[in-house]
């Protein structure tokens, strides 16, 4: 169980991943961007997770370098991960992809690398690319966003390599158990996108009794329960308060009975498209 923000899981290939990190899916290039990534690294954060679709890598990557600064660290302190769009899904696209996205962010490689969506008769093709990016050394780990199991199945019948880590949508009100348990089985390290649910439970009866009795925020308890599920989480904000708070989640432990209740709120419910029915 992770102790300390700085805390890592052994993906199955024995690279190391933290178990916690920041998001910044619909923050645009800017200030405010760079801010926030460079907050979260002066913080103790040292997992950051951006895409090539969230048109925003050139000022992760500034956010990034002046962190790095700031905080004394070097590029190895940090675990920094970017997905293949959907139009990349080519073998020689999605090459060319991964090198547009170290160009824009400034770095000379990523630590993971993910495939965002299972786009059908196009993901195969994508994944011999990442394959041959990690090979190659080039990428240190490579894994899928979004995939069903069904999705793995297929990928892993004809792959070389295994995806390290499968990103989904996960919140209480989508705990994917069955998803987590394939993972489990296969070494597929589970990340949860979205693990606030876009702010949809921050005033939630049920987690609102569990945060006050921990005298925790609601946020800080959907968090804590993702780690608890084994679950890597990189919820995204951009203030510097929330940033701090959303960190503080190491120094309580829920109770099995509180697991067990907040588990109960799953109800299959997306508020991100479904990944057996998208047309982007």
């Amino acid at each position: 169980m992770a102790k300390n923000l700085q805390d890592k899981t052994t993906l199955h290939n024995g690279v190391k991943m933290p178990w916690f990190g920041i998001g910044v899916f619909k923050v645009e290039e800017g200030p405010e961007l760079v801010h926030a990534v460079k907050t979260a690294i002066k913080h103790g954060y040292r997992s950051v997770d951006t895409a090539a679709i969230y048109e925003n890598e050139e000022g992760v990557g500034q956010g990034i370098r002046e962190g790095m600064k700031d905080a004394g660290i070097s590029r190895e302190d940090l675990f920094v991960t970017s997905k293949v769009w959907n139009t990349d899904l080519k073998y020689e696209s999605a090459i060319a992809a991964y090198e547009t996205s170290l160009k824009k962010l400034g770095l000379e490689y990523l630590d993971l690398y993910l495939i965002h969506w299972p786009v059908e008769g196009k993901y195969k093709d994508a994944w011999r690319a990442l394959e041959t990016l990690y090979k190659e050394g080039r990428v240190k780990a490579i894994g899928v966003s979004n995939f069903q199991i069904h999705h793995l199945e297929d990928l892993m019948k004809e792959a070389e390599v295994k995806p390290m880590v499968n990103q989904v949508e996960y919140h209480p009100r989508l705990t994917q158990k069955e998803l987590q348990s394939f993972c489990q089985e296969h070494g597929i390290q589970l990340e949860a996108w979205s693990p606030l649910m876009q702010g949809q439970l921050l005033d939630h009866q049920v987690l609102k009794e569990i945060a006050n009795k921990y005298g925790k925020s609601i946020a800080q308890v959907i968090l804590r329960w993702d780690l608890q599920n084994g679950v890597v989480t990189i919820p995204k904000s951009t203030k510097e308060h929330r940033i701090i708070e959303n960190a503080t989640v190491f120094d309580f432990e829920l109770t099995d009975e509180d697991l067990k209740r907040i588990n109960e709120l799953n109800q299959n419910y997306r508020v991100g498209p479904d990944p057996d029915n998208f047309d982007f």
